[in-house]
């Protein structure tokens, strides 16, 4: 009786440590696409295969029946918000702060710091924000990686937090120290053709003839970096790395396929050690690319995936068979038509890989997914501070056993940097009260009877200021608009021109908005990060010299005018 009562307790004791293992956690950063591009938030109006307009075309509208699935069974959020552009919305999600911490303004604003050297440099996140995603979720005990595109701007990716990574492209300041990447020639660099600087496709060894910018491939025969895999003895080396992986990397390795690989590998072995995992995994899916299986087609943004097809309830893929070299290439029909619907609907692809995959490892109940996205799609909304047309993206959380009191639709308002402080309080990590967090955690409002999760949005770009509430919307031309309806492009608000004719609800809100902006609002007195004198003298300097040269623009104009 005694060893039945000893057997019962032993049991009951471990299925209560069972119980507390924190969740594992997987963020999916899809790149550069719209909410409107998914079916799910019920836009009558997508991008064109060229991204140069609006379409209503049925046959390009991206199909995803595991998305669907996902928001359904879980929930959606109606108003999500990013940044207007990557740098800035990944730096967000990163640190769990807005740009008057972190500096990260915009692409071609960020700021500056002196580094312990005394050399000018960007400002790192890590350096701004001690306390980035990968860092808490360390703190909170998970086995951390990171998968995709990095996009920080330095060479220390090793001081994110994550003990994995496995980046398509790698850092090129990486490459000074481990030498150029031997294995892809699909890379376009600058190089000194007949005395002058060119573009150049080193697949075909001719300059391009376009306007395009020195980057290596992240989709066809891809440019992978390793970092701290079990593979390599090194912190950082090149893939393929392994006899096996060489043997079958070329021009049919698919990069997004390959992160994949990786974080299952990743997810596996944590599985097995019983160790709860965070996975980062910042899929270039949605980005324009060069097109280096077709280089003379760069007006077509969204280059081919592999062709998939949805049969009876499942995927099924046909295996790219390309075949040819030096800018000559047959694709045997194998791939996808070009244009963002094939992204999405290869991004629907992989969620349905994941829901296996984890169902595969037993631990679909103890998982939880966010899908999300940096910014509105190209030629569209990225960068743009109209309206919302840069800062709504998707964002989906699916976690079935982990207590959801809500389900589908959801008409609140979410910041991506919502996404840190709810990874902290999933995994018991408690900031110090000192260290500012402007995201709000998202998990009492998915497993309590919370009806809101916050009162407003913040979006930014350089000096252009974004924020909304439930009922009025600030964009980055200081223009205002009405946002209680639901217009069928999920753009086409009414303006508040006189604010005399609208009711004192609205008023009230605009007013309290208003009271937020200037605490985020710093980018003229505040760009840079702690500088020495000589180089906030040199910065300085190279504003005013700025200022001076568009003062001049402006007059300029003004004289053809009259």
């Amino acid at each position: 009786m005694r060893k039945w009562t000893l057997l019962l307790a032993l049991i009951a004791i471990s299925l209560v440590a069972q119980k507390k293992q924190n969740p594992n956690i997987i963020v999916i950063l899809a790149d550069d696409i719209s909410a409107r591009e998914f079916p799910i938030y019920k836009s009558d109006t997508w991008s064109s295969v060229k991204g140069n307009k609006d379409s209503h075309d049925l046959s390009i509208r991206a199909k995803t029946p595991v998305l669907d699935k996902i928001a359904e069974e879980g929930v959606y959020i109606k108003t999500a918000w990013a940044s207007v552009v990557c740098s800035p919305s990944r730096a967000m999600l990163m640190t769990g702060r807005y740009p008057h911490i972190h500096k990260w303004w915009g692409n071609k604003t960020l700021g500056k710091y002196t580094d312990e050297a005394g050399n000018l440099g960007t400002y790192p996140l890590f350096a701004s924000s001690p306390l980035t995603i990968g860092v808490v979720a360390k703190k909170s005990d998970y086995a951390t990686m990171w998968s995709g595109k990095s996009q920080m701007r330095n060479k220390n990716l090793q001081n994110f937090g994550f003990d994995e990574g496995v980046f398509t492209p790698g850092e090129s300041e990486i490459s000074k120290e481990i030498g150029e990447n031997p294995y892809t020639n699909f890379v376009v660099s600058i190089k000194n053709v007949n005395g002058k600087k060119e573009l150049v496709n080193e697949d075909t060894g001719k300059p391009l003839g376009y306007n395009y910018y020195a980057a290596a491939s992240w989709y066809w025969k891809p440019h992978v970096l390793l970092m701290n895999h079990p593979s390599s003895k090194k912190q950082f080396e090149w893939w393929p790395n392994t006899k096996e992986s060489k043997k079958e990397y070329g021009v049919n390795t698919y990069g997004p396929d390959v992160e994949l690989d990786f974080i299952f590998d990743f997810m596996e072995r944590k599985t097995k050690e019983k160790k709860p995992f965070f996975v980062y995994h910042t899929t270039h899916l949605g980005h324009a690319a060069m097109n280096f299986l077709n280089p003379n087609q760069h007006e077509y943004k969204w280059i081919e995936t592999p062709k998939i097809t949805w049969e009876n309830g499942k995927y099924v893929r046909t295996e790219p068979n390309i075949t040819g070299e030096k800018g000559v290439y047959n694709t045997h029909n194998s791939l996808s038509p070009s244009g963002i619907h094939s992204h999405v609907n290869y991004l629907d692809y992989q969620m349905w890989l994941y829901l296996n995959k984890l169902k595969e490892l037993g631990i679909d109940k103890n998982t939880l997914v966010i899908f999300c996205a940096d910014n509105g799609s190209s030629k569209y909304g990225k960068n743009s501070s109209d309206i919302q047309k840069g800062t709504h993206v998707p964002f989906l959380v699916y976690g079935p056993g982990l207590g959801f009191t809500k389900k589908g639709e959801q008409d609140v308002l979410v910041n991506l940097s919502d996404i840190l402080p709810t990874l902290a309080e999933i995994g018991g990590f408690t900031f110090p009260k000192d260290y500012e967090i402007n995201g709000t955690s998202l998990w009492p409002f998915l497993t309590t009877d919370k009806k809101e999760h916050r009162s407003w949005v913040y979006g930014y770009k350089a000096d252009m200021q974004m924020i909304r509430g439930s009922k009025v919307l600030k964009d980055g031309r200081d223009k205002w608009y009405d946002v209680r309806g639901n217009p069928s492009d999920l753009i086409s608000f009414p303006e508040i021109k006189d604010w005399s004719k609208v009711s004192s609800e609205l008023r009230a809100e605009r007013d309290a908005l208003n009271k937020v902006l200037p605490s985020f609002d710093m980018f003229d007195e505040a760009q840079h990060g702690p500088l020495s004198e000589i180089h906030q003298q040199k910065i300085n300097k190279q504003a005013a010299a700025k200022h001076k040269k568009e003062n001049a623009k402006k007059k300029k104009n003004k004289r053809k005018i009259k």
